[in-house]
């Protein structure tokens, strides 16, 4: 049970969790008991569930205290399903999240849904701005997760958060795939998900990178110098991904540079494939600007892999149609090298519960 604080109103409620280090340095919403019942309401489970452990002080996520988080956020109930799987898909085993809560890289967890859930737990946008301000859903379900890792998980900058200088997706960074739009089936359902699942897939990321291409249909070789861009921002020598390698990358493709692959007839997974070849680099490269880092590969030359296979390339299309696509490399640590995780969403516990006024809450 979620520890109960008393204030004289909310206001002062406010600057006591700033205070107390409970809030992400913007205003909250404070979690009284009314709203916090409501969003537990709105979850379909018990308060005391326990969803798991998150590190690094191995808090308890219940859903109760996920449900803090959610209103402190800003979130709608309607949001719940969505936030909830956030916390499954971080807490997995295979996300590392002990350790990349402790790293002092400026990784930050990019979560990506797909499936009715976008709609039916939002709209979760996937347009124009996706990752930028004006999107409630995104904004708040990917802060709800961020206050969770903080006040369940306990990662504070600078003590157990060692990021040296982290990046605004540390506040959110939440996105839905814009699947009416792309040329390829669902990301989910490239990753063994039904069409009609609802699907979160959750990946420690850096900031997103621009990779700037000028479509021209004319050009025999337009796939391929698209796909040359895309390499060198995945992987090029100032990354985790090419000097540590064996971790993940995110490719978000917008509308129109997602066509200039169907117009060459290549699928996501041929995408995904040419990207892995050419992201193995020379070891010379290695040597020259990864230092000590090159010395795994002491009297080998020729070249080697920035990703351990292609399915480590997560590839979706969201964003509005133009010059800009975006790319995230990743930090590439942990035991399981900085993995994606996809977590279904479960909507069938949802409780649709009605609006109340302000008076009421």
């Amino acid at each position: 049970m979620s520890a109960l604080l008393e204030s004289v109103d909310e206001a002062q409620a406010l600057e006591q969790l700033h205070a107390l280090g409970c809030t992400d340095g913007l205003p909250v919403v404070i979690p009284t008991v009314a709203r916090v019942t409501r969003m537990v309401l709105a979850s379909g489970l018990d308060a005391d569930l326990l969803l798991g452990e998150m590190g690094p002080m191995m808090g308890s996520a219940t859903v109760q205290k996920v449900a803090v988080a959610a209103v402190m956020a800003g979130a709608l109930p309607d949001y719940m399903p969505v936030i909830i799987a956030a916390v499954k898909a971080v807490i997995a085993p295979q996300f590392d999240l002990t350790e990349m809560q402790a790293t002092t890289h400026c990784t930050a967890p990019l979560i990506i849904v797909n499936g009715p859930a976008r709609f039916d737990c939002g709209p979760v946008a996937s347009g124009f701005g996706a990752l930028g301000p004006g999107h409630r859903a995104n904004a708040s379900i990917g802060r709800a997760l961020r206050l969770a890792m903080m006040n369940i998980g306990g990662a504070r900058p600078g003590s157990s958060d060692m990021a040296l200088l982290g990046h605004p997706g540390k506040f959110t960074y939440c996105l839905a795939e814009d699947e009416e739009h792309s040329p390829f089936p669902p990301m989910h359902v490239g990753l063994g998900y039904a069409s009609s699942d609802s699907v979160v897939t959750v990946i420690g990321a850096e900031a997103p990178h621009s990779v700037l291409f000028s479509c021209d249909a004319d050009d025999p070789q337009e796939a391929e110098n698209f796909l040359a861009q895309l390499a060198v921002g995945i992987a090029n020598m100032a990354t985790n991904n090419a000097i540590l390698t064996g971790g993940a990358a995110v490719v978000v493709l917008n509308p129109e540079h997602a066509e200039v692959f169907a117009r060459a007839g290549l699928t996501r997974e041929a995408v995904r494939q040419r990207l892995w070849t050419l992201t193995h680099l020379p070891i010379a490269q290695l040597r020259q600007y990864g230092g000590a880092f090159a010395d795994r590969f002491a009297g080998r030359e020729g070249d080697y892999r920035a990703f351990n296979q292609p399915e480590d390339i997560l590839i979706l299309v969201a964003g509005g149609s133009g010059l800009y696509s975006m790319v995230m490399p990743s930090w590439c640590a942990g035991a399981h090298h900085n993995s994606a995780v996809s977590m279904a969403i479960d909507n069938n516990q949802f409780c649709e519960i009605p609006s109340v006024s302000v008076s009421e809450q």
